[in-house]
């Protein structure tokens, strides 16, 4: 009984009638010391129940977010002939890299309730806590405008390709200054500025070669990492004296 009341409860939950088919152009990125950015193709299209496509059109909307890690915001002020921190925001969670990217402007493509509710945009991705000064969004937009000027964050609208309503494809720059770790891709489908299907998955971004040995030196034993670069600092300048003394004879 138990089993046939699953059953019907399952066959009673309405149908998707347009859901997401999607791929990247590579699921992973190796850091090298020669690295300076990578480029990613997303595609994909629409798979429906009924060949029949509903109107108003679709939308496509596309984000790829890099980890998050909690940012401190400080703003500085002149007191006397210097300048101090006087008020900060802590920001919980800020994603290292974010990009949207969309089939049309924003505020048709997507309504502000299904942007709180799925976090798309930049600043909804953002969560600030702790905030205590009297207008603490204009410390996440100083956090945006210095990422969007570092390539980090980046608001592609009108980028996405759709064709017939069934196709659709971008492209993502990611900048040399990436951080290790999943980045996760999302894809929504929207009518009317309301998202109707959704779909996920993730780019792995690591270093490798000796700039993944440095990296694991360095954060899991920095004592073993600070004498090797106070060995190679000597090391460079004996040699540089060296040099030097060679030249002078």
């Amino acid at each position: 009984m138990l089993r046939l009341a699953l059953l019907l409860a399952c066959l009673a939950l309405p149908v998707r009638a347009e859901e997401v088919v999607a791929g990247l152009s590579q699921s992973r990125i190796s850091i090298t010391a020669n690295f300076d950015g990578s480029e990613i193709l997303v595609f994909g299209a629409v798979k429906r129940q009924e060949p029949i496509i509903e109107e108003p059109p679709l939308e496509v909307v596309i984000t790829v977010s890099g980890p998050s890690r909690p940012v401190t915001v400080r703003r500085k002020s002149r007191t006397a002939l210097i300048w101090v921190n006087t008020e900060f925001v802590e920001v919980d969670a800020a994603p290292s890299f974010y990009a949207v990217a969309t089939s049309g402007p924003i505020e048709e493509v997507l309504r502000h309730t299904d942007d709180l509710r799925h976090a798309i945009t930049v600043p909804r991705a953002i969560r600030a806590v702790g905030a205590q000064v009297e207008d603490p969004t204009r410390f996440t937009e100083a956090l945006i405008r210095i990422r969007s000027g570092q390539g980090l964050y980046q608001f592609n609208e009108g980028t996405v390709d759709v064709t017939e309503q069934t196709l659709f494809d971008t492209s993502v720059v990611l900048p040399a200054n990436l951080v290790e770790g999943n980045y996760d891709v999302r894809i929504f489908l929207t009518r009317e500025g309301h998202v109707v299907s959704d779909y996920s998955t993730a780019i792995f971004v690591q270093k490798v070669g000796l700039e993944r040995f440095l990296f694991v030196l360095a954060h899991e034993r920095p004592l073993a990492y600070g004498i090797l670069s106070l060995v190679i600092a000597i090391a460079a300048g004996w040699g540089a004296s060296a040099a030097f003394r060679y030249l002078r004879t």
